[in-house]
C-alpha cells in the first residue's frame, strides 16, 4: 500500500499547477494524507478521487476547523497511523488536554514546513515538508508513505518536478 503525505500548502482554492504534478507523483497511491494548513478545503479537490484524510492546523480558517478534526488516527494494513498538523499538541494530550491516540507505527504531522523522516521507539516520525511554501526549509516537498512489511517513509523534493 502506498499512501501519499501534503501538509501546509496553505492555499486559497485549487492550484492547477500543483493538481498536475500531485497527479503524477501520487498517481499511485491508495490514500492522501494532509497534515492540515490547508486554509480551503477545496484542496482536497487536488487528490481527485483519491481517498483523502485530513485534520486542520493553526491556520485553517473556522469553516476548516468545523469540517475537519485536529487530529485522527488510521489503520493500514494492521499498522496504525496517526494524523496531526502540530506535534506539539501532543504535549497537551499527555497533559490532559485531549484523548490520546494511543499506541502508533507511524505519527504524520506538518507544521513545521521541514521534512522528518525519522524512526525512534519503533515509531517513523514523518513530516512531508510544505508543499508550497519552503520558508523554513530549502525546498518544497511531499511525502510516500510505503506500507508493507512495516512503515516506511520517502520525502520528494519538488525542486526536480
Amino acid at each position: 500500500m502506498k499512501i501519499g503525505v501534503i501538509s501546509d500548502t496553505h492555499l486559497k482554492g485549487c492550484d492547477e499547477r500543483l493538481r498536475r504534478l500531485l497527479e503524477r507523483l501520487f498517481r499511485d497511491v491508495d490514500w492522501v494524507l494532509h497534515a492540515g494548513d490547508l486554509v480551503d478545503l477545496s484542496v482536497l479537490e487536488l487528490f481527485g478521487q483519491k481517498e483523502a484524510h485530513a485534520v486542520y492546523g493553526n491556520c485553517d480558517p473556522p469553516e476548516v476547523r468545523q469540517a475537519l478534526s485536529e487530529r485522527r488516527v488510521l489503520e493500514a494494513k494492521g499498522f496504525r497511523l496517526g494524523l496531526v498538523h502540530d506535534p506539539e499538541s501532543l504535549c497537551r494530550m499527555e497533559r490532559g488536554g485531549l484523548e490520546p491516540m494511543g499506541p502508533l507505527d507511524c505519527l504524520v504531522f506538518g507544521h513545521t514546513h521541514r521534512p522528518v523522516n525519522v524512526r525512534k521507539d519503533g515509531v517513523l516520525y514523518f513530516n512531508p515538508g510544505s508543499a508550497t511554501d519552503n520558508r523554513f526549509s530549502r525546498h518544497n516537498s511531499v511525502g510516500i508513505l510505503h506500507i508493507g512489511k512495516g512503515v516506511r517513509g520517502e520525502i520528494i523534493e519538488l525542486r526536480d518536478h
